[in-house]
């Protein structure tokens, strides 16, 4: 066991590193445009709301090239490897172009329904714009960071994140505030920034394959090979099912800021404070989830289903207990992480209650991304996706409802309506549900592959 969790360790504290960078990027755009105008900081924060939806969507969707690769790694079918990451990057040209259409719709019909200034709407609208053109190049960049883990490489990424966020900053710090004789663009400064530093994180990956010793048999850039449907199709029976799974999270998790938001400012604070404190400590298991699909998917690849249960299980536990630790800080630290971002006494209180309940919260969060991430690994997408949707959209939103706003047409409700302390109660109960339904799924997955070899081996 300390084995495993040394190997999993080795893959998985680069890809922390690098979601952190991630992270950095958007608090930086965040930071700048606050400090560019109220307006710019408005209009920013509508237009990543919908970039972070597009591009939540579009992760799940290109993580099929995950399971395929790993199991490929453990089959030790290395030659098999190119032709499949050819494919995923046809897949990836499609889907970012036609995401980058869709995103501009939408973003046009949501922001011509908001309450807002004329000119946060324009500011917004124009971020969008800009912003799209980079989904392509996401979209490519992450296929070939998942074909990069599943071969056991993840410093690469670590290391081009970190060069992006420097770009990042740097960018924005020119463009939004017009410095060394460039146009102050404010807050658009930032889409155009973003913009820049995916095409460079896509470009140095490039680079980095093309020229490191480690991709040469497997690399995906030694011939050129036209797209095969049937290929493509086969990808996405995967990656549709973790698409609409990643999107009916990060849906439903906007929906509820929406319905926090008429509880007044105190409320909405509380909530953002308690959310975005709770997404930085997630990209820890969320790191762990992307390693343990390789080691998974590489032991399943060798034909040794119960090496694949025995890595499952252990990476399992392990991203359970780092989410104790986490808990527990959260818990024992909730007044001084809540004061670390505001100095309003109403709001550090109520943020305060909120990451004690965010704590327990860590613990489901924690276990369901870990578990789900391994049954992904067996190449078992669509039940997982079922279980989401039926945690998010069929017990948590309905339940927050019913505690958040008490509506007076139930004849079942709190005495007062909770807000949003009663939607994060609820968010507990739902991923507590996805977290068992997924440790039953996996469970039963993983012994019916042990004893489908043991039955094989002994015929």
């Amino acid at each position: 066991m300390r084995t495993e969790i040394a190997s999993l360790w080795h893959l998985a504290w680069p890809i922390l590193i690098g979601q952190l960078a991630t992270v950095g990027m958007n608090v930086a755009d965040v930071a700048m445009a606050g400090h560019a105008s109220a307006q710019d900081l408005a209009g920013v924060s509508l237009g990543v709301s919908l970039w972070h939806i597009a591009i939540v969507t579009l992760m799940g969707l290109l993580m099929a090239v995950n399971p395929i690769v790993a199991q490929h790694v453990g089959a030790d079918a290395r030659e098999r490897i190119g032709p499949v990451v050819r494919q995923a990057l046809w897949k990836a040209l499609g889907a970012g172009l036609l995401t980058m259409l869709l995103l501009n719709v939408v973003a046009s019909v949501v922001l011509a329904r908001l309450q807002a200034e004329p000119v946060v709407l324009a500011l917004a609208r124009e971020f969008v714009l800009v912003i799209s053109f980079a989904l392509p190049a996401f979209c490519a960049f992450r296929v070939l960071y998942g074909y990069s883990a599943s071969i056991n490489q993840t410093r690469p990424m670590m290391v081009i994140a970190l060069g992006a966020l420097a770009l990042n900053v740097v960018v924005n710090w020119l463009l939004v505030f017009g410095h060394l004789g460039l146009p102050r663009l404010g807050g658009v400064g930032c889409a155009w920034a973003t913009l820049l530093c995916i095409w460079f994180e896509l470009a140095v990956m490039v680079w980095w394959i093309r020229r490191t010793p480690v991709y040469r048999d497997t690399t995906p850039f030694d011939r050129f090979e036209p797209p095969h449907a049937a290929e493509i199709r086969s990808l996405l029976r995967l990656g549709v099912p973790i698409s609409i799974t990643y999107f009916a999270e990060t849906s439903a998790f906007s929906m509820i800021a929406l319905l926090v938001a008429g509880f007044g400012t105190t409320e909405v604070a509380a909530h953002q404070i308690a959310l975005n404190f709770i997404s930085l400590v997630f990209m820890l298991p969320m790191s762990l989830g992307i390693a343990l699909l390789t080691r998974v998917g590489q032991a399943l690849g060798a034909g040794d289903p119960a090496a694949a249960r025995f890595r499952a299980w252990t990476g399992v536990w392990l991203a359970v207990g780092t989410a104790v630790v986490a808990a527990l800080g959260m818990a024992l630290f909730n007044h001084r992480i809540a004061a670390f971002y505001t100095r309003d006494v109403a709001v550090i209180a109520l943020a305060a209650h909120l990451l004690v309940i965010a704590a327990i919260f860590q613990l489901s969060d924690s276990t369901q991304v870990a578990v789900a991430c391994a049954v992904r690994a067996y190449k078992v997408t669509r039940v997982p996706m079922y279980i989401h949707m039926a945690s998010f959209w069929g017990v948590a939103l309905p339940l927050g409802c019913v505690l958040g706003l008490a509506p007076a047409w139930l004849p079942w409700r709190p005495v007062a309506a909770m807000g949003a302390e009663g939607f994060w109660i609820a968010l507990v109960v739902g991923l507590s549900v996805a977290a068992g339904a997924l440790v039953w799924l996996l469970q039963r997955l993983s012994l019916r592959r042990v004893r489908e070899a043991r039955v094989a081996a002994a015929h």
